[in-house]
């Protein structure tokens, strides 16, 4: 089967195209103006992006993204991208659900070539803003909760199940009957959210640089229970 002739090249990378784009940047052309006026008459194009309701759906979406997700900044637009190991068909499934239902929009999901990696992805403008996450890395960015999110409990657990369902881990190490229900990051305001909201929840976590931990077996049931875990 025959190659695309412009795979893996942009206008800005492939020398006939980037000409061309310039000429027209520089003579003011825009041969998808009338396209785009059309398409905003009959709603097909949005003009306006207002704040995104503040609600569960909401609150868990913010969790996953700040635990397993990525936001992009491009010139005119954002990306949104949530990651899922392939096998995790529950997880692709409800977070696709979910971003389609906050973003009122239709995602593109994708296997990534030669790796057992799963992308959610969603190109809008002003994601970051609305969701209130950066754009790119965020290992030393500082996080804050939501003030709506804190105040709620009902948002509070949404908010926390995002975030253990992109980094958390449920183990039984069976001679000595230990439980362990541990939450991952790097970034460390991210850790002491997690502990603050745990410890406000009523649970008694422990951490290090690297992880939050709940050990005790009926404190692990419980917030399993609680954040449904795992439940799709």
């Amino acid at each position: 089967m025959r190659t695309s002739w412009s795979k893996g090249l942009t206008k800005d990378t492939h020398p006939s195209l980037r000409k061309i784009s310039e000429t027209m940047r520089r003579k003011k052309l825009d041969n998808f103006a009338a396209w785009r006026i059309e398409a905003a008459r009959k709603g097909k194009w949005r003009t306006s992006f207002p704040p995104l309701p503040k609600n569960g759906d909401l609150a868990e979406l913010i969790g996953v993204v700040l635990g397993d997700g990525h936001i992009e900044k491009f010139p005119r637009t954002e990306r949104l991208l949530i990651f899922s190991h392939s096998s995790n068909k529950g997880f692709i499934k409800r977070y696709t659900r979910l971003v389609e239902l906050v973003f009122e929009k239709k995602t593109y999901v994708y296997k990534e070539t030669n790796v057992n990696c799963v992308r959610i992805s969603l190109y809008e403008k002003s994601i970051s803003k609305r969701l209130g996450i950066p754009t790119g890395a965020r290992k030393l960015s500082k996080i804050e909760i939501p003030s709506w999110i804190s105040r709620n409990k009902a948002f509070t657990l949404r908010y926390l199940r995002g975030l253990y369902e992109a980094e958390g881990s449920y183990s039984v190490h069976l001679p000595t009957s230990t439980h362990k229900f541990v939450f991952t990051n790097m970034n460390q305001s991210m850790l002491k959210n997690v502990v603050k909201l745990l410890r406000v929840l009523g649970f008694s976590p422990h951490f290090d640089l690297k992880r939050v931990q709940l050990s005790r077996r009926a404190e692990v049931e419980r917030a399993m229970n609680l954040l449904e875990f795992r439940k799709y």
